[in-house]
């Protein structure tokens, strides 16, 4: 019984075709419309509210002085209560093991005993409260700046002086700026009372108007900082007699230019003296000022003025007029003022969906005008393509996700102070409405509909999403309605769109209901967009379209680069560049950009020109620039210049040289040494140094010594002994001199003394051990008469050899930092001169324990960005919050870049580390996307990894050429043949065409071969008018937009030698002697039917069809059960013989009883292999039951079917429906094995060439045409020409319920299948739909039989050719009992009473 699993078979397919019609004449007319979404959310899901988060107290500037305490006062309100944290200098404070700084309850920051010196200043700095609620998010306060007052310093000291009586006297006492307010002055040792006649200025100067007798004495100033009280030299003013003569009139102070603040007060001094007394009056902007009816200005003693409470208006030019009736002199200085940063507009609390763009608001005022930048969370926000600064001020968000939730902070900060104002923004759910009307902030592309939601059916996703237009930055989209709503009068729609491998989602929604297009603007030009459409009812947003992915074009027409481009420096701080217009400017330049950058720097800066030159100002002197110029027109900006270098003009110094030292040699001699200024100061080559020294009793009797060249220190002789001088030295350059150092003072000693031995032991050494440091200090050998020049430190654990320090003879004590806790240290002290180091003394100490916590992880870096730079190369650049604003690196910290690509899946990562804030990755592929994350690493602690930055590479030339390079000739036109390959291995870009070379000589040269192009990404082409009976020899080249790939290996192929026969290794199929044209009446690609046959003769044929099915089943079912084995094999070995010796690769026990339940949703075409064997024919290969075991059902019994397989399989993914048949433009035929098989498995199938004797097929084999079904969209964009046996795409079967649906055929075309055309689409640029396999099936029903709807990428597979069902019979050992053939009968008898009823009603 080994014919009987082939009849089962065959009854079962007479079943499908019964139950199909079945449910055709039992649809419902609103079957199609059950599909209405799914419901929305509840309405009344709950809103968010704002969080009240925000500072009662922020700090302030603040003036302290050393050994003192400070608080700086920090309170910020939140329910719950924030978490108070303080910054210094950007950099988090460790209060918890910090003895000096302490947190207070309130949230301040409490310093006591505020350390200062020369060389650590640990308090002072910028200071920043940060307030924190989890689960909230952070805010941060203003920065206040700590100043501790510097060791006391007179820069000008009291002077003996005399007055006459009735005039004005001045004693100078410059101090530091900071020092001022500690100044008070005495007289005859007893403190001075100020009033309306004496007065102290803003630089410590006193002055006394009016001066009587009763002023004479000794004055001096004391400054007292928190120390013990400095006091300056005692000068002694006379005051003399009026003599009754005149004397000449002259300024004793002029005032001097000054910048205040809006809100201080300011005094400008002016004092005069002179016979007759002078008179002081004041002037601004030629105006005479009234001091006395104005209550802000007040005339103070000696002629000053005093503005109290200065405004905006007080700012200008003040002209100080003396007159004394004889002479009148004048001086003028003037009055900057200046304003601190106010807010004019704050952020405002916004409410959002996401992939909405919104806008913080944010105006302020100042003078200078404040700098703003905007902080998220506590940190701050690099501008980058979704961050933008708009309107000066403005924070633009675009395309919002849920991280972007959070507190926004707007920091405006010029040279006076800084302010902060914040927002909050919180996403809603898509199903939850925005509760107000949509504020200012939100962009008018992204007002969403702000209806509240209603219980009831979604819409389903809009149809047939295309790019009806490609621009170089806007694409423009249309749709058709959802199939759930046809009209679709009352829906809007949202277009949900981002960049290629970007996670953020941007959003455009339509202008009215109704409307079915959208322009999306603003793109980049040659970058891959992703596109999806919603719509949008009175219920809410219902389903989304599959992704659309579209290219915009590259930018055309540019400018050339500008020609003659010069720069010459014409100061040291400008460079003008000039330039010509381009050669090729492709129409109208409208700018320039002109782009500078400081050699040794990677910040490039730019300035737009509207002329051919340009001159650049406020450049850094004697100082090395690049630049360069692009020209703008319509298009954008276009190439860009070669950079030209020049140096700005050299310039006198602008800083004085550093770390000046003096060494006293013996009593009459000082040698001086210092280091050069610094670089960025130098302003030119320094040609010398400038010394001057002074005895410290004698100010105005100064000496100078000039050292040329680069000498760095000078010897000082000839010096008084036992006297102290003041030194100061000063930079050249070869256009001056530049500022000196401040005077720097040392005593010669009162006799030579003796540097012939080594000093003494010092005579005490005390030491102080803290947790990481011991403080040392000791007093000097007890010997004064050998010279000290300095001591020598040295100190370490068991050994006190392992570290030195020296220091300067004059200090008395050094703390030793960095130590290590609780360990034992050895410390010694030896006191050296220039003969050798004395005898050490001796101490030990043991540091005290500390715990030390586990080290908190560091912030990852930020705002990742991967540049493509070639086909191979990656530049990864990255911010680092942890590291100051100017992100310089200064510790030991480093950096690991990883990066992967995600194809295949499994690719493990590779790792680099780095020092800098950047990394080049080299040895990539070309044309593949490519993910990067940093790391950074500080000694024992790191970060986590950073988002990702996604980058791919640029195309490059294909390295491989086409593969599986296959020739036939086409059926019916033996001089026409069909040249079939697949696309290279290593494509490395996207294929743009290839170039087929064909010639009878294969070994003649290149250049004499026939070329025929192939435009696009086709993968087959007919060359017709070849001549018969010859050999032909065809390569193939492909191209993509780098350039031409290698040709692959000659293939043969000789044409056929007359017009009935095949060409040389390929067969034509054979269709029997039965065959017969198709029947009229074949459906369009919509599916309606072509010619207007009634419904009721349409059911009849049917029927009669049917009967006549089932008639031929029977008999063929009874005949194979009564023939005899013998008989059965002998007429096997015949059927064999005639159909060709090919051996099936499977056994007969993979055959299964096939499944006829196919749920027609789940088709979906995709791409198949050709096979190059000359004589293929279908193998019965089972279909395999997992993603893994997929092997291609091909035509050859050739061993390399798997590796044909293998090699197309990596194109599977892309353009399913376009790679083959849908570029052929036919309709392809499909043979899909009945067996069951699970969700996405893939059956490939390809048309059979054999060329069957016709006595052959009619003795063992029955002829069945393969029905055609619905063909896809896909493939009315591609040629018309090619007939429709050259292509098979693949269907994705996905079972089902066995009942839920049928996939039915359509009825046959007569002749060869038409077409309609694509819809409406005018791309400048080719695009290609996205692979999705859920979101791209279309599916074929038996409702949409009867009307007009698109092409659907369908095929109904047809059944097993007879010939091939004939082979499953006999060597299947499956056996089935003749009771269950009585039973099929029996339900097949059931259904045709079924289809009596439907046809008489």
């Amino acid at each position: 019984m080994a014919a009987e699993p082939g009849a089962r078979r065959l009854l079962n397919i007479s079943s499908f075709w019964l139950c199909c019609l079945l449910l055709l004449g039992r649809r419902q007319p609103g079957a199609a419309a059950a599909r209405s979404g799914s419901p929305p959310q509840s309405p009344g899901a709950s809103i968010r509210t704002f969080t009240p988060f925000y500072f009662l107290v922020e700090p302030v500037d603040t003036l302290s002085i050393r050994g003192s305490s400070v608080i700086l006062n920090c309170s910020a309100y939140s329910e719950p209560s924030p978490k108070i944290e303080w910054k210094k200098d950007g950099t988090f404070l460790n209060l918890v093991s910090d003895d000096r700084r302490q947190l207070l309850p309130d949230g301040s920051l409490f310093i006591s005993n505020v350390v200062h010196s020369k060389h650590n200043k640990l308090d002072e700095g910028y200071y920043q409260c940060v307030a924190t609620v989890e689960s909230l998010g952070t805010i941060v306060s203003r920065t206040a700046k700590l100043t501790v007052a510097g060791l006391p310093r007179f820069v000008s000291q009291p002077e003996p002086s005399s007055a006459y009586a009735g005039n004005s006297a001045i004693l100078n006492c410059d101090v530091n700026a900071d020092l001022v307010p500690f100044v008070r002055w005495e007289q005859n040792r007893q403190p001075i009372l100020l009033d309306d006649r004496v007065i102290k200025l803003s630089s410590g100067t006193l002055v006394i108007s009016n001066v009587t007798e009763g002023d004479e004495g000794l004055y001096r100033c004391i400054v007292e900082s928190g120390g013990p009280p400095k006091s300056s030299d005692e000068a002694e003013l006379k005051v003399l007699p009026d003599p009754e003569v005149t004397s000449n009139l002259m300024f004793l102070k002029q005032p001097s230019s000054l910048v205040r603040v809006i809100g201080q007060s300011v005094v400008l001094p002016c004092v005069a003296s002179g016979l007759p007394t002078p008179t002081v009056r004041w002037m601004k902007n030629e105006e005479t000022l009234d001091t006395e009816s104005s209550e802000r200005l007040v005339l103070l003693a000696g002629g000053s003025l005093g503005i109290s409470d200065i405004t905006e208006d007080d700012a200008g030019t003040y002209f100080c007029i003396a007159d004394n009736g004889n002479e009148t002199i004048e001086a003028q200085a003037e009055l900057t003022v200046q304003a601190q940063p106010e807010f004019l507009k704050q952020p405002a609390n916004i409410y959002a969906h996401e992939s909405m763009d919104i806008v913080f608001e944010c105006e302020v005022t100042g003078k200078p005008t404040p700098t703003v930048k905007w902080v998220k969370n506590g940190d701050m926000v690099i501008p980058s393509d979704y961050f933008k600064i708009v309107k000066e001020h403005n924070l633009q968000v675009l395309g919002l996700v849920k991280s972007d939730e959070g507190f926004y902070q707007c920091i405006a900060e010029n040279d006076v102070g800084n302010v902060q104002a914040g927002a909050q923004l919180i996403i809603l759910e898509h199903d939850v409405a925005i509760p107000t009307l949509p504020p200012t902030s939100l962009t008018s592309a992204t007002t969403d509909h702000l209806a509240p939601a209603t219980t009831g059916p979604l819409p389903s996703a809009p149809r047939d999403v295309v790019a009806s237009l490609v621009s170089t930055r806007f694409i423009k989209l249309t749709w058709r309605t959802p199939a759930s709503d046809p009209h679709g009068d009352n829906l809007t729609y949202s277009v949900f769109y981002t960049k290629e491998g970007i996670a953020r989602e941007r959003v455009e929604n339509t202008s009215r209901p109704g409307e079915m297009q959208v322009t999306v603007q603003n793109l980049m030009p040659a970058t891959v967009y992703i596109f999806r459409v919603t719509a949008q009812n009175k219920h809410g947003s219902g389903e989304s379209s599959a992704p659309l992915r579209v290219e915009t074009q590259p930018e055309v027409q540019l400018p050339g680069p500008a020609p003659n481009i010069r720069a010459y420096t014409s100061s040291p701080t400008s460079i003008t560049v000039t330039w010509e217009t381009p050669l090729s400017g492709n129409g109208e330049i409208q700018n320039y950009k002109l782009y500078y950058m400081e050699k040794g720097t990677d910040k490039e800066q730019d300035v737009d020109v509207a002329s051919l030159s340009y001159t650049i100002n406020g450049l850094k002197k004697y100082t090395e620039y690049s630049f360069r110029v692009v020209a703008y027109n319509k298009h954008g900006p276009g190439v860009s210049t070669q950079d030209v270098a020049v140096r700005t003009l050299s310039d006198v110094p602008g800083a004085a040289p550093q770390n000046l030292s003096l060494e006293v040699r013996n009593s009459k001699s000082v040698m001086i040494h210092w280091q050069p200024p610094p670089p960025a100061t130098q302003n030119g080559q320094i040609t010398g140094y400038k010394i001057r020294y002074r005895k410290a009793s004698r100010k105005s009797d100064v000496t100078e010594t000039l050292v040329t060249g680069t000498q760095l220190s000078q010897l000082i002789e000839g010096l008084d002994r036992g006297t102290e001088y003041n030194f100061r030295v000063a930079a050249l350059t070869i256009n001056g001199t530049g500022p000196a150092t401040d005077w720097l003072s040392a005593e010669t000693f009162e006799s030579d003394l003796d540097e012939t031995r080594v000093p003494e032991v010092p005579s005490s050494l005390h030491v102080r051990p803290l947790v990481t440091s011991i403080v040392v200090s000791w007093t000097p050998p007890e010997n004064q008469n050998i010279v000290v020049r300095g001591y020598a430190i040295g100190y370490g654990i068991g050994s006190p050899h392992a570290q030195t320090i020296k220091v300067d003879y004059k200090q008395r004590y050094y703390t030793i930092e960095n130590l290590d806790p609780s360990s034992h240290y050895v410390i010694t002290l030896k006191a050296f001169n220039n003969v050798g180091e004395g005898i050490p003394l001796y101490e030990s100490a043991v540091t005290r324990p500390h715990t030390v916590p586990d080290p908190t992880p560091m912030m990852p870096p930020v705002g990742v960005q991967a540049s493509i730079l070639s086909h191979d190369t990656i530049r990864i650049t990255w911010a680092d919050n942890s590291l100051p604003k100017h992100q310089k690196i200064t510790d030991s910290r480093y950096y690991t870049v990883r990066w992967k690509t995600n194809i295949p899946a499994n690719t493990k990562y590779k790792n680099a580390n780095a020092t800098t804030l950047n990394y080049l990755v080299t040895g990539l592929k070309p044309n593949t996307l490519y993910e990067f994350s940093v790391m950074v690493t500080k000694g024992r602690r790191s970060s986590t990894w950073s988002m990702t930055a996604h980058g791919t590479t640029f195309e490059l030339v294909p390295t491989s050429p086409p593969k599986d390079v296959t020739v036939v000739s086409k059926e019916g036109k033996p001089r026409t043949i069909i040249v079939n390959w697949q696309p290279p291995s290593e494509a490395n870009g996207k294929i743009t065409g290839y170039i087929i070379y064909y010639s009878t000589d294969v070994n003649a040269e290149i250049h004499d071969w026939v070329i025929e192009p192939v435009v696009g990404n086709r993968l087959t082409h007919q060359i017709q008018e070849l001549t018969l009976d010859t050999p032909y020899y065809f390569k193939i080249q492909a191209r993509n937009s780098k350039g031409m790939g290698p040709m692959s290996e000659a293939v043969q192929f000789r044409t056929p030698k007359a017009s009935g026969s095949a060409g040389k290794g390929s067969r034509l199929p054979d269709l029997g002697s039965d065959y017969k044209p198709p029947m009229s009446g074949s459906n369009s690609p919509h599916g309606s039917p072509t010619s207007p046959l009634d419904s009721s003769i349409l059911l009849v044929i049917i029927v009669s069809v049917g009967v006549i099915t089932i008639v031929v089943v029977v008999i063929i079912a009874v005949f194979c059960t009564r023939r005899t084995t013998s008989h059965q094999k002998k007429k096997r070995a015949a059927c064999k013989s005639v159909n060709g010796s090919h051996k099936y690769k499977g056994n007969s026990k993979d055959v299964n009883p096939p499944d006829l339940w196919i749920h027609h949703e789940r088709l979906e075409l995709k791409p198949i292999d050709k096979s190059p064997d000359p004589n293929p024919i279908m193998t019965d290969t089972p279909i395999p039951r997992n993603s893994q075991d997929i092997t291609p059902v091909d035509n050859s019994m050739d061993s390399n079917i798997h590796q044909r397989r293998n090699s197309y399989r990596g194109h599977e993914s892309e353009d399913s429906m376009s790679t083959l048949a849908g570029r052929r433009g036919m309709r392809p035929k499909m043979m899909m094995p009945f067996d069951s098989q699970p969700p996405q498995q893939s059956v490939r199938n390809t048309p059979s060439t054999d060329t069957m004797p016709a006595s052959s097929s009619q003795t063992c084999c029955t002829d069945h045409q393969d029905p055609e079904g619905a063909t896809s969209s896909s493939y009315l964009a591609s040629s018309q020409e090619e007939d429709s046996g050259q292509s098979l795409p693949t269907a994705h079967v996905r079972p089902s319920h066995p009942l839920k649906s049928f996939a039915v055929p359509a009825i046959p075309p007569p002749g060869p299948p038409t077409y309609d055309p694509a819809l409406p689409s005018t791309p400048l640029l080719s695009q290609q739909a996205l692979n999705h396999h859920v979101h791209a099936v279309k599916t074929a029903s038996i409702g949409t039989l009867g009307r007009s709807r698109p092409p659907m990428p369908v095929v109904v597979p047809s059944a097993p050719e007879v010939q091939e069902t004939t082979r499953m019979l006999e060597d299947s050992e499956s056996s089935y009992e003749p009771d269950e053939l009585t039973k099929e009968m029996a339900h097949l008898e059931g259904l045709m009473k079924d289809l009596n009823a439907i046809t008489t009603a």
